[in-house]
């Protein structure tokens, strides 16, 4: 059967297999790897995709289900060469170990942070609740996203040095004896 969506922006067309999970379409058909396959049970979550901006665990979802969506995977979060606040996150508060988990993780989070950009961290637990990692505790997890959501999209880069200035630049003395 013939299927078409949205991937990252791009539209695909593709013969499929009826019976081919979402998963291995985007692994297999479109060569996007960064889409985890985990357990085969919809437990583990490594396999998250957003669909129409809602979490999916894509190994639960049929290709053909995807007809006429819009699939964002991890390779479609970074933009003109700019990671999503999530990634950078997820660096900066060292919020991968092994990084399997990882691609899941970051989409979920970007999902929570669409809908609530300013989640508590019950929210954020919540929010990550239905995927496991084996290697960080989700402290740190819970940590990047914390980040991301203090430094949403657009925020600068080239003025961010770290300080707690608002990524004004500079540091909080030269603000106060200006």
């Amino acid at each position: 059967m013939q299927i078409s969506m949205t991937v990252n922006g791009d539209k695909v067309t593709r013969e499929v297999e009826p019976r081919v999970l979402l998963v291995h379409f985007i692994r297999e058909n479109l060569g996007l790897t960064g889409t985890h396959w985990g357990c085969d049970t919809s437990n583990c979550g490594t396999c998250v995709v957003l669909m129409d901006g809602q979490p999916v665990k894509s190994c639960t979802v049929l290709a053909a289900m995807a007809d006429g969506h819009d699939i964002r995977t991890v390779e479609g979060l970074a933009a003109g060469g700019t990671l999503d606040p999530v990634q950078q996150g997820f660096m900066e508060e060292h919020g991968l170990q092994c990084g399997f988990c990882t691609p899941g993780m970051m989409l979920t989070a970007r999902a929570l942070l669409d809908r609530n950009p300013h989640p508590d961290d019950g929210e954020i637990r919540q929010a990550i609740s239905g995927q496991i990692c084996r290697c960080t505790g989700y402290a740190t997890i819970v940590r990047s996203v914390q980040w991301a959501a203090a430094h949403p999209p657009g925020w600068d880069t080239e003025t961010d040095t770290g300080t707690d200035d608002g990524g004004a630049g500079g540091t909080i003395e030269e603000e106060v004896t200006a």
